[in-house]
């Protein structure tokens, strides 16, 4: 099943501004732009036949294609990365059995999070989407809730059930739970990390349907598969002792370069 990695990359995002063109400084120093580290990271990936950055921006354009990237142009009337990777599947003229979404803000995207990803909609005929989900330990836990309580929206949460079916998906923590834990304990809690992988055809539907109320309230992508009924396997991954975060606000550079120097990567 040949797969296409794409990643959607836009330069007007209203939390950031020219986010995809902020420099992230490595373990030893090296600076590298936001597109650049998630276009490593999915270079990384085994068993992806072709990898592209999706823009509507010159400047991104550009750049991308100085580091040696291959650019397709989509319009600015995507709203979400989900849409300008069905711009650019359109645009490519099809030809790939998955594709997948590794959205410019999560350059510390493990290689094997989108291997298990792809292999787990090769598994599950039934899934028409999937995305992966990284259990909290209590440390992350308290980083998501410490966002919350400063009224930063930071990670997503994600909730599943029988057979790793999605049930839903918020930028509140959930679910709810009262108990403390220790930074290295396991908790009920999920972080949903920004990947898909789509069947071709429930891509190119995306762009078609409304925009629905929780996509609406929430912000969130991927929940106008749901509020169409669409079927959504949630992929548990291992973090394997890397730590992920995404780039969502100006406070994040600080907190992934940390991330970065810690576990050495240039």
């Amino acid at each position: 099943m040949s797969v296409l990695i794409v990643i959607p990359a836009r330069y007007a995002s209203t939390r950031y501004p020219a986010k995809p063109l902020v420099a992230l400084t490595g373990a030893k120093g090296a600076q590298k732009t936001l597109i650049q580290r998630s276009w490593e990271a999915a270079m990384a990936v085994q068993g992806a036949d072709r990898v592209v950055v999706a823009t509507d921006d010159d400047r991104i354009a550009d750049h991308a294609r100085g580091f040696g990237a291959d650019v397709v142009m989509t319009s600015q009337a995507c709203q979400n990365g989900t849409e300008r990777c069905a711009a650019a599947l359109a645009n490519l003229g099809g030809g790939h059995d998955i594709v997948v979404n590794l959205q410019g803000d999560a350059p510390l995207t493990p290689a094997w999070f989108i291997e298990d990803l792809v292999a787990g909609l090769r598994a599950n005929p039934w899934a028409e989407l999937a995305t992966p989900v990284l259990r909290c330990e209590g440390a992350m836990l308290a980083s998501l809730r410490e966002d919350r309580a400063q009224g930063r929206v930071g990670g997503t949460t994600a909730v599943f059930g029988a057979g790793n079916r999605g049930l839903y998906f918020s930028k509140e923590v959930i679910p709810f739970t009262p108990t403390s834990y220790g930074p290295a304990d396991p908790t009920p809690v999920f972080h949903h990390v920004g990947v898909y992988a789509y069947r071709p055809d429930t891509l190119a539907a995306y762009p078609t349907w409304p925009v629905g109320p929780l996509e609406t309230l929430e912000g969130l992508e991927q929940l106008r598969f749901l509020e169409n009924g669409r079927a959504v396997l949630c992929v548990e991954v291992e973090a394997r002792g890397r730590q992920f975060w995404e780039l969502n606000n100006p406070s994040d550079v600080a907190r992934i370069e940390a991330m970065m120097a810690e576990m050495g990567l240039e």
